[in-house]
């Protein structure tokens, strides 16, 4: 959640840390500073709110040296102020920190017995304590973080600055992500390839329990015994070029847009120009063998997740247990050996799917990954990875990541369905297709817009939203409740159509707008009838349909949406662009901080 930088640089290590912290903004924050040595010397800059804020304060306040370390930071531990604000210093001692340390008060406690001073009310401070305390002992920058490290329970990512050292930083990891970058005559941290891709292409990523020391010439890597490790290199592809907005306002609205041409991209990895499901080198998976798959993901990947079940159980024969990774450890799951897990994840950094993960491994299933960013910690834990071709997803609100996902997962399912013996290849080639017309139908749904932008000028004026559906477009009700109440802050639940009775229907009042998502399926005219339901108690009825379905569907509708007749297996790729926009543009005209909406981070690096 929070960002991470650091850097061992030839130039003014300000400019470098604003701007690698200005490509960390998306991941959400509510404070920001720097570090530097001037002469040796610690200085800092921290400003609540926006990175402005802090540059403002960088302008006026300049901060020389060419080493330091910065962080953008999503409160957990204290209010959001300008105290309790990394980088935290003590004693010579600068910090930067992402995760939680579990056992903060114990530790406080001892050392507020020993003498020490607190100044902030976060768990990261005690960090900066230990380690100022070992270096009072003697002990050298290394073997003080050595001695600390072993002490703290929970998630860290920690860069290290020491006063005196001007050509010296040092990271370490345990459950949160922090990468190193490689120049020449300069040397680079973040917790983001995002954040170092315009300084280096080359980096390496951490594993858990990895110290790097980190010094312009050179990067070393140890354990916390002082024994070294041998870590390798990989070329990021990220490029700075990729973050912009392009013509867009949002990076949530370009996402949107981009969504054919990824979907796209995702699907030639999978498609075989025969018409049959190709999976990656590597990702031979016998689902044949597979008495049940467990699928776990946070979020809007969870939501990917449970219309997946339908499809893996539709068109595969294979049952499904799907569970939000926050609570997938504390079920008691009884697992058998053999099964699989698949984990849904954009940044593959997410702390509660990665515990899900470890979790799962521990108890002899197979890890299967759907995952965005290829070099995660998610990607490099699983036996199989299924990539999805998103490229960078900047808006927190998850987007074109969601579709990419759905579409992976849906070439999954068929292959499952091939090699479980329940899918005929007449019926793999008649879903390929249509899988392969999606990104067209997609570019349909976008002509929508227009449209959309009229309904989103109504709905931004409610304060409450109902979205229901039947099927795969149940689990599609509820993202596009999400997005609306992530983006808007208007409350909004999706349900199930056929739970309208129980419960839901009492919040029915005039003009109450609810979002019917009823192509022309199976379902369709069940969900024609609770949509009745819903206009005799003078609901606002915005239908989310095919033609097919607004051909026949009552005309008393308050606004129709109407994309084109697809096959019902595809369906939710498409559906899922209206909402989307819905969502966008009613948080346009509201005003509200569309790409970093309040509270809110793209990669939940903490449980």
């Amino acid at each position: 959640m929070c960002g991470i930088v650091g850097v061992v640089g030839r130039g003014p290590a300000s400019t470098i840390l604003l701007d690698a912290l200005k490509r960390l903004e998306y991941r959400g924050y509510d404070s920001a500073g720097i570090a530097t040595l001037e002469d040796g010397s610690l200085r800092r800059r921290r400003t609540v709110g926006k990175l402005a804020n802090l540059k403002s304060r960088v302008d006026s306040e300049p901060l020389s040296g060419r080493i330091g370390i910065g962080h953008t930071r999503w409160a957990t531990h204290g209010r959001p102020d300008e105290t309790n604000a990394h980088p935290h210093m003590v004693d010579g001692v600068a910090i930067v920190h992402n995760g939680i340390i579990e056992n903060h008060r114990e530790l406080r406690n001892d050392l507020k017995a020993a003498g020490a001073h607190f100044t902030t009310e976060t768990d990261s401070e005690v960090v900066a304590h230990l380690v100022s305390r070992e270096r009072k002992k003697g002990c050298e920058p290394v073997a003080a973080v050595c001695k600390v490290l072993p002490r703290l329970q929970g998630t860290f990512a920690l860069v290290f600055l020491f006063e005196g050292y001007e050509n010296l930083l040092i990271g370490a990891r345990k459950g949160s992500p922090l990468a190193v970058g490689y120049g020449r005559g300069e040397m680079f941290l973040g917790s983001d390839a995002i954040a170092l891709a315009p300084l280096t292409d080359i980096v390496t990523y951490l594993e858990d329990g990895d110290l790097a020391v980190v010094t312009r010439e050179q990067i070393k890597f140890f354990d916390v015994n002082g024994d070294a490790l041998d870590r390798a290199s990989a070329k990021i592809a990220i490029s700075g070029v990729a973050v912009h907005k392009g013509e867009h306002r949002h990076f949530m609205a370009k996402e949107i847009h981009e969504q054919p041409t990824v979907v796209g991209q995702t699907l030639a990895q999978y498609i075989q120009p025969n018409g049959t499901i190709r999976l990656p080198r590597g990702a031979d998976v016998d689902f044949s063998t597979i008495s049940r798959l467990s699928i776990v993901a946070c979020g809007t990947a969870f939501y990917a997740g449970l219309i997946a079940k339908y499809w893996f159980e539709r068109y595969a024969k294979l049952p499904v247990e799907i569970d939000m990774a926050s609570e997938f450890r504390y079920r008691e799951v009884p697992f058998r050996v053999g099964d699989v897990a698949l984990f849904v994840s954009q940044s593959g950094e997410t702390a509660d799917t990665l515990a899900s993960l470890e979790f799962a491994k521990t108890h002899g299933q197979g890890i299967i990954s759907v995952v965005n960013v290829q070099t995660s910690t998610m990607a490099r834990a699983s036996d199989v990875v299924f990539p999805t071709l998103a490229g960078p997803e900047i808006g927190v609100a998850s987007t074109k990541a969601f579709t990419c996902q759905l579409a992976t997962l849906m070439c999954i399912a068929i292959a499952a369905g091939r090699c479980r013996g329940v899918l005929s290849a007449k019926d793999e080639i008649a879903l390929v297709r249509a899988l392969a017309d999606t990104p067209g139908y997609m570019a349909r749904a976008l002509e929508l817009e227009p449209k959309v932008l009229e309904i989103a000028r109504e709905v931004s004026m409610a304060g409450d939203a109902l979205f229901i559906g039947r099927g795969t477009n149940y689990p599609l009700a509820m993202e596009g409740a999400l997005k609306l109440k992530e983006v808007t802050y208007i409350h909004a639940e999706g349900y199930a159509a056929g739970e309208l009775k129980h419960g839901p229907i009492a919040l029915i009042e005039k003009d109450f707008p609810v979002m019917v998502i009823a192509p022309s399926d199976s379902t369709f005219e069940k969900t024609m009838s609770n949509m009745q339901e819903v206009m005799a108690r003078g609901g606002r009825i915005i239908l989310l349909t095919d033609q097919r379905g607004a051909s026949v569907a009552p005309p008393s509708a308050w606004s129709v949406l109407v994309l084109p007749d697809m096959p019902q297996s595809v369906a939710p790729l498409a559906l899922a662009v209206p909402l989307q926009l819905l969502a966008y543009h009613s948080a346009a005209i509201l005003g509200t901080d569309v790409d970093q909406p309040r509270n809110l981070a793209k990669s939940v690096t903490v449980e």
